[in-house]
């Protein structure tokens, strides 16, 4: 089919896919986001103990990481998000944007991101190997306090995660980030210290594979 572009996103290290787990949210993967795991202190937090993970490609096993570490060391659930198109999010919500524009009387159709985080709970952050404008795409489109972290400016040249912690998208700094966004300034602190945030060769996000 000539009508058909297909392309291939290749990152610079393996990531092992798992099956398909039971219950997957298909259309969510289709059209750009779905809940990849629950946090399981979710009956025990209050909002105030609340956030929203979201990530792409190989940010998603950081976020996964980020999600254990909050609930262990800081007592916060955070659901984790799998975003297979920030792109194609942006687009759908634009066009729901004009074709209400248009078409004043009609009830406004709601983007399809804001529908999946519909009653998602707390700050939302969002890590990327891409440049933070990626997932600012996004941003004016869902009501939660939005965060990102991505990696912006180039020249820098090490292992993978050194590189990560030194653009500060690891599992760690999406931690901070967190605690930062819920207003525990005191925990964000402690946890900068704990996990040697100022230290690009304490990263550990990304070493799948060696340190290539």
């Amino acid at each position: 089919d000539h009508n058909v572009m297909y392309y291939i996103t290749v990152y610079n290290e393996p990531v092992t896919h798992l099956p398909e787990p039971e219950g997957l949210d298909v259309e969510g993967v289709k059209r750009g986001i779905y809940k990849l795991k629950a946090s399981e202190l979710e009956a025990e937090s209050g909002a105030e103990n609340k956030a929203q993970l979201l990530a792409s490609g190989v940010s998603v096993p950081w976020a996964l990481e980020a999600q254990e570490l909050l609930a262990e060391d800081w007592g916060v659930s955070a659901d984790v998000w799998s975003v297979t198109s920030w792109n194609e999010l942006r687009r759908q919500a634009l066009h729901v944007e004009q074709a209400a524009m248009m078409d004043p009387e009609r009830e406004p159709e709601v983007p399809f991101v804001a529908q999946q985080l519909e009653g998602a709970e707390g700050p939302i952050i969002a890590s990327t190997d891409y440049v933070t404008a990626v997932p600012d795409q996004i941003r004016q489109f869902v009501p939660n306090p939005f965060a990102t972290l991505g990696a912006d400016s180039f020249g820098f040249s090490d292992t993978r995660a050194a590189a990560r912690r030194h653009f500060k998208i690891d599992a760690h700094s999406m931690v901070v980030r967190a605690l930062q966004m819920l207003g525990k300034t005191q925990e964000a602190a402690d946890a900068i210290e704990k996990y040697k945030l100022t230290d690009p060769n304490a990263g550990t996000s990304g070493t799948a594979g060696g340190d290539a």
